[in-house]
C-alpha cells in the first residue's frame, strides 16, 4: 500500500471527504531553500540533526497532498525580520491563487508598518494569519502589534501562531507572552501550533480558560519532537474535552518522518472516532468558514 493509500483510507474509514491541513509551509523559493539549510545545518533554532523528507519542487508537494486528499491548507509563511512579510504576504497571494487548495495566508512582524498592512490584508480577503516568535525573535504582545491584534480579533481571522519552546527555546518562547496577549485580545482566534510543546499543559490551559483558542496537533505526538516523551494520561484527557477546538495539523514538507505517520498517532491516543472527525475535519471548516 503506498502512503497516499494509507492516507486516503484514514479519512475514508471515518466517514470524511478528505482532511483539512492546518499546518502546511510553502514559501517563496529563495526563503524555503534557507530555511531548509537550517533544517539541514541543525541551526541553533533546530538543535538536532532534522532530515526532511518531502524535499519535492512545490508543484510536485501540491500532487502529493492532493493524493493524500488534503482539500485545503494554508502556505504559512512567517517573517523573520523587519521588511520582510509584505513580501512573503505577496508571493503567498500569488501562490494561493493558482491552488485552489491553498488558503491564502499572510504573516506580520512588529514594525510601524504592520497595522496598515494587516489592515489591507484583512479588507482584501486573506483567510489565515501566521506568527513565530521563535523566528522572529518577538514576543507576541509587542506595543506595536496591539493595533494589529485587535483588527484580527475584530475580523474574527485565525492566526497560526508558533510561541511554544519546541524544538528549541528562546527567550521569547513560552505561554507567558501568548497569556498577555489573551488577556488584553480575549477574542483571538489563535491556533496554537504543535500543542504549544513542550509547554503543552500550559497551553491547553489556555484554551480550557479562552473559548476562541484552539490547539494544532502538528509534531507533538511525535517522538521525535517530544524526545520521546508521551502527553500524560492528564494531557489526553484534556484534549478529549477540547474536542471542538483541537485542529490537525502536519508541519508538511519539513517532517522527518512520513506523513501518514501522524494520523496513526493521533488515532492511537484513543479518543474515538468523532473526536478524530471533528479534529480532521469539522473544527476547522468552521474555524475557516469553508
Amino acid at each position: 500500500m503506498t502512503e497516499a493509500e494509507e492516507v486516503r483510507r484514514f479519512w475514508g474509514d471515518l466517514g470524511l471527504p478528505g482532511l483539512l491541513d492546518l499546518h502546511v509551509h510553502f514559501l517563496p523559493p529563495p526563503i524555503e531553500r534557507a530555511v531548509w539549510r537550517e533544517f539541514d545545518n541543525g541551526g541553533e533554532l533546530i538543535g538536532r540533526d532534522w532530515p526532511i523528507l518531502y524535499r519535492q519542487a512545490a508543484e510536485e508537494r501540491v500532487e502529493l497532498l492532493r493524493s493524500f486528499g488534503v482539500r485545503r491548507f494554508p502556505t504559512l509563511p512567517y517573517a523573520h525580520k523587519p521588511g520582510a512579510a509584505e513580501f512573503l504576504n505577496a508571493w503567498s497571494r500569488e501562490f494561493a491563487a493558482g491552488v485552489p487548495e491553498a488558503l491564502w495566508t499572510a504573516t506580520f512582524f512588529p514594525e510601524p508598518e504592520a497595522a496598515s498592512y494587516v489592515a489591507r490584508l484583512v479588507a482584501d480577503g486573506v483567510r489565515v494569519f501566521k506568527v513565530h516568535s521563535q523566528v522572529g525573535a518577538f514576543h507576541v504582545d509587542d506595543p506595536l502589534l496591539d493595533e494589529v491584534w485587535a483588527t484580527i480579533a475584530d475580523a474574527g481571522l485565525p492566526v497560526v501562531a508558533h510561541v511554544g519552546s519546541g524544538p528549541v527555546g528562546t527567550a521569547y518562547t513560552g505561554p507567558e507572552a501568548t497569556a498577555r496577549l489573551l488577556r488584553r485580545h480575549p477574542g483571538l482566534q489563535l491556533v496554537i501550533a504543535h500543542l504549544g510543546a513542550p509547554e503543552s499543559a500550559e497551553f491547553i490551559e489556555l484554551a480550557e480558560t479562552y473559548d476562541h483558542v484552539h490547539l494544532d496537533t502538528s509534531m507533538a505526538l511525535a517522538p521525535f519532537f517530544t524526545g520521546g516523551d508521551p502527553l500524560s494520561a492528564d494531557m489526553v484527557a484534556r484534549l478529549g474535552r477540547l474536542q471542538e477546538r483541537v485542529v490537525y495539523g502536519s508541519d508538511f514538507p519539513t517532517l522527518p518522518f512520513r506523513y501518514a505517520d501522524q494520523l496513526g498517532w493521533l488515532a492511537d491516543l484513543g479518543l474515538g472516532e468523532d473526536w478524530l472527525r471533528d479534529v480532521c475535519w469539522n473544527n476547522a471548516r468552521r474555524l475557516l468558514g469553508i
